[in-house]
């Protein structure tokens, strides 16, 4: 079962399919994605069990060296990241939409993941740096208060490590602004 994420963002990416293939073979996870992402950089992001995670972080990180520019290791990730993060969340109906932006891929999972345990609402997406400058986005919904408790949580998150771009909570949205995501 997979309950943790680790991800590693290179400034190559030569080094980034070098990265990936050593991390497959140090552990026993899966690889969620191992691409390239904007603006030239390359990501590669695999999930398994905490201790699995660790030990193809470690391995990976060692082969990255200096071209690693960001990573995250997060234990006990919430169950709701990973469908947001892969676009297969349903969403039936929305109350207020929360939104918060950050300058990368790993700022994003870790807001999304503190936003989730932080108050009662669901996670519709995680945007992953594609054809947005290197940036992450995720967008939620629920009621405006537990919106609020949660784009404030993640916020806070990574506003300390210098990352947030923006936060915005919209109370009762226009539902043609939603219409691809329900």
């Amino acid at each position: 079962m997979s309950n943790a994420i680790g991800l590693i963002e290179l400034n190559s990416i030569a080094r980034g399919y070098q990265v990936g293939d050593a991390m497959l073979k140090a552990a026993a996870v899966e690889i969620l994605f191992n691409r390239t992402i904007c603006p030239g950089k390359f990501m590669v992001m695999v999930a398994g069990d905490v201790a699995a995670v660790e030990a193809a972080m470690g391995n990976g990180l060692d082969i990255g060296g200096e071209t690693v520019v960001d990573e995250l290791l997060l234990p006990n990730v919430h169950g709701d990241v990973f469908p947001a993060i892969s676009g297969t969340r349903v969403i039936e109906t929305t109350g207020a939409l929360g939104i918060l932006e950050t300058f990368s891929v790993a700022s994003i999972i870790e807001a999304a993941d503190a936003a989730v345990k932080a108050a009662n609402i669901q996670l519709m997406e995680i945007h992953l740096a594609m054809a947005i400058g290197g940036k992450g986005y995720m967008t939620l919904t629920g009621d405006v208060a537990a919106v609020n408790a949660a784009i404030d949580a993640a916020a806070d998150f990574i506003r300390d490590k210098g990352l947030l771009v923006d936060k915005v909570v919209i109370p009762q949205p226009c539902q043609e602004i939603l219409r691809d995501k329900i």
